[in-house]
């Protein structure tokens, strides 16, 4: 542990320097391209113009996109080499650092590309998620309500869509854990947000992903319905096989109806992907922070 601490921080050191107020990119083009191409468009394009910040980004991000997590770093640190002002491969490497879990390394980066380019929404985001995964809802609330506040003609549809699932999450787990007032005022709110993020991107893993969970966790009399989680969830991981918090949820679900061996099958599954998922690992220590059902 601590020599993982000690590697964190020469990364942080390293890539961590005070962004400029002004990014060069067009960074909502960029993200919206990467959603639209594949790996081959992308590797073609930075290697047809090598000196093109914005062509290494949008491949950074085709790479996010397929769990690439090596290849996105070597293209970030690329990045930094020729531009280390650049806020997009700033936030790549710390997008990077969150979902290796080294959370307080990455928020430690975001907060200072927010300190000096507040409007850029994808570090807000990256936030958002470290905050919500600290059980911090309320904070995580705020950060997606503030890429909302910018609206869709400034922020990317993906980055965009996300900020609504960030808002349904946070609300479901503040009503989860408030009292009669929060469960009214936030827990009422939650399928709304949901069929926001479903109108705008209706297919795509997140917004399944967030129809599964509230189907599990909300409870029967707004709503909730085991066999309609089940069938979310398991068309995320269909749509998304690497989206490791679908499988706990689906083994949730399952434990739910009473299905030991898949709960088990499940379970095992996520902590494959990603021994260190963290939802995985309170609900197998049954710490049930995120909430456990089925018991």
């Amino acid at each position: 542990m601590r020599a993982r601490g000690v590697v964190c921080v020469l990364v942080t050191a390293l890539f961590c320097g005070a962004p400029q107020a002004l990014y060069g990119l067009q960074w909502k083009a960029l993200h919206e391209q990467a959603d639209r191409i594949n790996l081959t468009e992308a590797l073609v394009s930075s290697q047809g113009d090598p000196g093109s910040l914005g062509s290494f980004y949008t491949l950074g991000l085709v790479y996010l996109n397929l769990y690439k997590t090596k290849e996105a770093e070597g293209v970030f640190k690329k990045m930094l080499q020729m531009s280390p002002a650049s806020v997009e491969a700033q936030w790549g490497i710390a997008e990077l650092l969150r979902r290796k879990h080294y959370l307080k390394e990455s928020q430690v980066m975001l907060k200072n590309i927010i300190k000096e380019t507040p409007d850029f929404s994808p570090a807000l985001i990256t936030l958002a998620y470290i905050q919500y995964t600290n059980k911090a809802y309320s904070e995580s609330l705020v950060l997606a309500e503030k890429v909302l506040a910018q609206g869709k003609d400034v922020v990317d549809t993906s980055n965009y869509t996300r900020a609504l699932l960030i808002v349904a999450g946070s609300k479901g787990m503040l009503a989860h854990y408030g009292g009669p007032l929060a469960k009214v005022s936030h827990g009422l709110q939650v399928l709304t947000y949901l069929k926001k993020a479903q109108r705008l991107q209706p297919d795509t893993a997140g917004v399944l992903f967030g129809f599964g969970g509230f189907y599990l966790l909300a409870p029967a009399i707004v709503g909730g319905n085991s066999n309609k989680a089940v069938e979310y969830l398991e068309k995320t991981i269909k749509t998304d096989p690497f989206f490791t918090d679908a499988y706990v949820r689906l083994a949730q679900a399952y434990k739910v109806k009473g299905d030991k061996e898949k709960y088990a099958f499940y379970l095992k599954k996520a902590r494959e992907i990603d021994p260190q998922n963290e939802l995985a690992i309170d609900i197998e220590s049954g710490k049930c922070d995120f909430i456990c059902v089925g018991k």
